[in-house]
């Protein structure tokens, strides 16, 4: 990073200087960061500086809706990627639309089947494979860039994430948070997504959007995965169906998907929602 631009970022973390890509996950906080950067523009980004958001095909369709409509909103062209299965590690991703993307979990199942096992607690290859190696490629082949700078929405009162992810950092990527430079909470992002006139249209609880990122994620505590079983009609389906082509568990400590949802089923009275989700890098809590 060149010296004038760190006393840009330093003056205003919202100024980002390319090459960049901003990290969209698809989430409200992240949305609320890819606003405050368009306004810190001029309400036009530098033609070096891209948005992208990556699809797992588990996210909810409320998801989809909002980067299209935050897209359409606010004037900005939104690359979207996904992984693809390759035999040539580089070619590992595919370009994405609204209208193309994968909705039935097609891009995590060919990664499960390339890697022959589940992703778990202690190897989250997931978010790895599916999001940031997709994105980095994208960036590769179609920009030809070797070095870039990339901002993720994480806020200031997540800090412990926002240590983890620069420590977790891999490849030639300066990555900054300026939500959390710029000191915002979810208070603030809460605040700003009241006064819209559109929103995700996804249940905010506390600053965190229970059905966001991948739907029945086994990060998400327990009582999440079986609300929304309950709430969302055949979620349960793929991951099940997972569990039985691999011979594996999502989680050795849970009882497996496939008994989950009977489970649910079976009663009439679900548990409260309680518990914290493991953190990942997926950045769609709210």
């Amino acid at each position: 990073m060149s010296a004038d631009a760190e006393q840009l970022r330093t003056r205003d973390p919202f100024r980002i200087e390319g090459p960049a890509v901003i990290s969209f996950s698809g989430g409200r906080t992240s949305a609320y960061m890819l606003w405050r950067i368009i306004q810190a523009h001029s309400g036009e980004l530098p033609g070096d500086v891209i948005v992208a958001f990556a699809n797992t095909g588990k996210e909810m369709p409320q998801t989809l809706d909002f980067v299209r409509d935050c897209g359409a909103r606010w004037g900005v062209p939104i690359a979207w990627v996904e992984y693809a299965d390759h035999d040539e590690v580089p070619q590992r991703w595919r370009v994405a639309t609204y209208e193309t993307a994968s909705r039935d979990g097609e891009p995590f199942a060919a990664l499960i089947r390339r890697k022959k096992m589940l992703p778990n607690v202690v190897a989250r290859f997931c978010t790895a494979d599916l999001k940031i190696r997709a994105m980095h490629r994208m960036l590769k082949e179609t920009r030809g860039w070797t070095e870039w700078t990339e901002a993720v929405g994480l806020r200031a009162d997540e800090m412990h994430r926002v240590a983890s992810i620069k420590a977790s950092n891999e490849g030639k990527r300066d990555v900054v948070c300026p939500l959390a430079t710029a000191g915002v909470t979810k208070r603030d992002v809460a605040a700003f997504w009241q006064r819209q006139n559109f929103d995700l249209n996804l249940q905010n609880v506390n600053g965190r959007t229970p059905h966001g990122n991948c739907d029945l994620c086994y990060l998400k505590p327990i009582a999440t995965v079986r609300a929304i079983m309950r709430d969302v009609h055949g979620s349960a389906d793929w991951w099940v169906e997972q569990e039985r082509l691999t011979g594996a568990r999502w989680r050795k400590d849970w009882p497996p998907y496939s008994q989950i949802a009977a489970n649910v089923e079976a009663s009439a009275d679900l548990f409260a929602e309680d518990g914290r989700a493991t953190e990942c890098f997926c950045n769609g809590d709210t």
